[in-house]
């Protein structure tokens, strides 16, 4: 996995590329948390993720808890169906914004 952070309009982007799996869920969970101490805005881009696991789930829940005590917001984006499954499957899609 790969991450890359963008500023644009306010928002910090963090686009992923691969797998976000329980090989790197720790560093994915970190990554988040560094995110909301530079922005109150963050995008996750899904476009090039093709598998999640809970790891990662545990540290896209974690990122919404945080939004949510500092006011600010996470949005997952381009989400392909396969992840978006997994977060019908969990429930992840009523506790995220995703589009």
């Amino acid at each position: 996995m790969m991450i890359d952070e963008v500023k644009k309009d306010g928002d910090l982007y963090l686009n992923i590329h691969g797998k976000v799996d329980s090989s790197i869920g720790e560093e994915f969970t970190n990554t988040l948390i560094r995110a909301f101490q530079k922005s109150l805005s963050v995008v996750v881009n899904f476009e090039e993720v093709t598998y999640i696991s809970s790891m990662g789930l545990r540290g896209l829940l974690l990122g919404e808890k945080i939004a949510q005590s500092k006011n600010g917001r996470l949005v997952v984006i381009n989400v392909s169906d396969d992840v978006l499954d997994t977060f019908r499957v969990t429930g992840f899609d009523k506790l995220l914004t995703i589009r």
